[in-house]
């Protein structure tokens, strides 16, 4: 049966109305723990429904959810949780566990028991995924209030995380601004109504909602009255037929998810109906032509291209058929944006020369990292925002990207940043130097290098390089290629020369670094 507006996770629904009733009731629960406008709510979920009921709630009351990258290690977690000074978070059994009893003093818990499909998508004994002894559960936690009463606030939205080159995280906390305020100018309800946002749509939702794409899709489609399914863990063969059996209009996907459902066999592929798509988005990472163009040729022209950051918004978008004219770009300026290519002093660039770029949203709600004021004037020049990325426009105003001023490597769709690994992997017995660089890679956009210098105390392979890696930081970061070297190339300031590592792997592709 073809359920309408609601979330369907597993085999668990929820009508978005009984949905707005549940955030309302969590709102007045939210506020007899004291968390009140401009406090934080920590939210260590998976994608699940009490991740939008939470969600939906902070913002009710003025507060700023802070969804967390549930891959991290622990001192991760809990590095983010002391930096937004959140009042409370509401966590999955299973990933709470690892930070249990590390959590600051005073910082309330919240548990939601780990549903039966994400357990068993990840693996996740039985035992793990019930509320620990003694702690409060989400949902009768919830039961026990009454819907909040009052009108809601003008919701700051989620404060996600992001880095800068340092590898250091910083919460992009916006500030609140009103409904009305935010539809002044029709920029989200266009780009909205542009990427298939739109009352009606029927979505899935593949990706983590820790990431800024996802969330902001999954929301919208929820907000607009949508019906979406949350996936509990990618899988090609499962998506289509979630698109076949709910007749599923809108998606946001990564290219890695592209270059997966490529690779099914054919007969596979053809046996599922996609025609109900319509709009189906793709961002976050480098996407290759071929990759592109096969995956429009089979799905039909309803493949979009994005290009934004956190911190700038969704600033372009092309539809398949202005890719297809221009292959290769990330779309033109949306309405109500501006584009700009600066160079280092902050002079335009002429049509076709790369630069950086910088974007301007007049409608965006402004921001600031939290607890870093300062930070952002790093970033911003006469109120254009960058994200350290370096590109072109063409003649009819098309932008392409080029490289990243930053070191940044963005594989399949999350965000690696190598002075992070690189300092991890200084601590390694027997490793005098290293430099962490991105290189292309056919299935993910990039992968992971690392170029090692040893000081031949120890004996070192590229098994225990990568080991090392895997034992201390999130598995995403372990390098897939390991280059023993005997110098690394530095200038006398002690800046490694990267762009010497990284250009041999890319100069087949034809992209500039």
């Amino acid at each position: 049966m073809i359920k309408e507006s609601g979330i369907l996770r597993g085999d668990e629904f929820i009508s978005t109305e009984t949905l707005n009733e549940r955030a309302l009731r969590a709102a007045t629960a939210l506020d007899s723990i004291g968390v009140g406008s401009g406090d934080a709510v920590a939210l260590l979920l998976r994608n699940d429904i009490p991740f939008f009921e939470a969600t939906l709630a902070a913002g009710a009351i003025g507060a700023a959810s802070v969804p967390q990258n549930w891959h991290g290690k622990p001192e991760d977690v809990l590095g983010i949780l002391r930096d937004c000074k959140a009042k409370v978070v509401v966590a999955h059994a299973d990933l709470l566990r690892p930070v249990l009893g590390l959590i600051p003093e005073g910082m309330e818990i919240r548990v939601v028991p780990t549903p039966d499909d994400i357990g068993k998508a990840y693996g996740i004994a039985k035992d793990l995924c019930a509320v620990p002894d003694g702690l409060v559960a989400w949902d009768t936690w919830v039961d026990e209030f009454d819907p909040w009463p009052d009108a809601p606030v003008p919701a700051p939205g989620a404060m996600m995380y992001t880095s800068g080159t340092t590898g250091n995280p910083k919460g992009v906390r916006r500030k609140a601004k009103s409904a009305e305020a935010m539809t002044e100018d029709g920029y989200y309800s266009r780009m909205a109504e542009y990427f298939g946002v739109v009352p009606g749509a029927r979505a899935v939702v593949t990706g983590p909602m820790y990431h800024g794409a996802p969330h902001f899709w999954g929301l919208g489609w929820v907000r607009a009255g949508g019906f979406v399914v949350l996936q509990a863990k990618f899988d090609p063969e499962d998506l289509l037929r979630i698109i076949e059996e709910q007749q599923v209009s809108s998606l946001y996907l990564v290219p890695i998810m592209y270059s997966r459902l490529l690779k099914l066999p054919v007969d596979m592929r053809e046996k599922f109906d996609v025609s109900s798509l319509r709009h189906v988005t793709n961002a976050a990472a480098p996407c290759p032509r071929h990759v592109k163009q096969a995956m429009i040729d089979w799905w039909g022209p309803v493949v979009y291209e994005m290009y934004g950051s956190l911190e700038t918004g969704v600033c372009t978008g092309a539809t398949a058929q202005e890719w297809m004219a221009h292959p290769g770009t990330v779309g033109k300026a949306l309405p109500g944006v501006e584009v700009k290519i600066l160079d280092a002093d902050g002079n335009e660039m002429p049509i076709g020369e790369p630069g950086e770029i910088y974007t301007q949203i007049a409608q965006q709600p402004d921001f600031e990292y939290e607890g870093r004021p300062d930070a952002r004037a790093e970033m911003e020049k006469d109120g254009f925002l960058t994200a350290g990325d370096i590109g072109y426009l063409d003649d009819d105003g098309f932008l392409y990207l080029s490289d990243r001023k930053k070191d940044m490597v963005i594989s399949g769709g999350v965000n690696i940043y190598p002075p992070a690994v690189e300092e991890v992997l200084l601590t390694m017995p027997g490793v005098r130097d290293v430099a962490v660089f991105g290189i292309p890679d056919e299935e993910f956009g990039e992968s992971v290098a690392a170029a090692v210098e040893l000081d031949g105390t120890v004996e070192v392979t590229a098994g225990d390089v990568q080991m090392f890696i895997r034992d201390r930081m999130a598995t995403f970061n372990a390098p897939k290629v390991v280059d023993f070297i005997n110098q690394i190339p530095r200038l006398d300031s002690g800046k490694i020369l990267k762009r010497e590592l990284r250009e041999p792997y890319w100069a087949a592709t034809g992209r500039t670094i």
